[in-house]
């Protein structure tokens, strides 16, 4: 047997667990992007402040390893559309933690038009019925990179592929509940403004 594998914590808990406006922040992502806990934004949160402390040590480090790690992290940034050729790393300190949750397979499930709601998006990728460049992802909160964004799809054996299944086709309105609607906006009596002399002859 090999040693047994120390296990880490892929994120850091805030240092002021009562903040409120970090609280209504947090309830804002959470519904947004229809996360089930708060770990899942501290993931997010603890992958751009690796980014942001990187980007902080490169003025102390030897210029000859700082440059090295800055095309590495370039590289990495670019792979996940985070940057590009002509982004200036300083640029990376003002990122929010919403440009790392719009990586995530359940956001890109759901933008890209193959489920109706996020949570939708979470239920179809933990239920394993998405590829990502051909193989099973049954992760949410997997980062999807640039040159896997196009190859988003459903398995060729799973139902849902079928865009008119009951659990993807989008929910209209009744053409019985748009008539009421109507009715009742033209039964509304028309205002009429009465002229001064009509006031006063009230």
């Amino acid at each position: 047997m090999g040693d047994i594998k120390r296990i880490r914590k892929k994120y850091t808990t805030p240092m002021h667990p009562w903040n409120k406006e970090r609280i209504d922040a947090e309830r804002g992502y959470k519904r947004t992007f229809a996360l089930t806990n708060k770990k899942e934004l501290w993931k997010a949160e603890s992958i751009l402040k690796s980014f942001k402390d990187q980007i902080k040590s490169f003025p102390s480090m030897d210029p000859e390893q700082a440059e090295k790690q800055r095309k590495q992290l370039r590289a990495k940034l670019k792979k996940y559309g985070l940057a590009d050729e002509n982004t200036i790393l300083a640029d990376v300190l003002g990122y929010d933690t919403e440009v790392i949750l719009e990586r995530r397979l359940q956001t890109l499930v759901f933008k890209k038009g193959l489920s109706r709601t996020a949570k939708q998006a979470r239920q179809f990728i933990t239920h394993e019925h998405i590829l990502v460049n051909g193989r099973v992802v049954n992760a949410p909160g997997y980062l999807v990179p640039v040159s896997e964004e196009a190859h988003i799809s459903f398995k060729t054996t799973s139902k849902l592929g079928n865009e008119d299944h009951p659990e993807r086709r989008q929910e209209e309105v009744p053409q019985q509940k748009k008539k009421v609607v109507e009715k009742k906006q033209e039964e509304q009596p028309e205002l009429v403004e009465l002229s001064e002399e009509d006031k006063n002859l009230e």
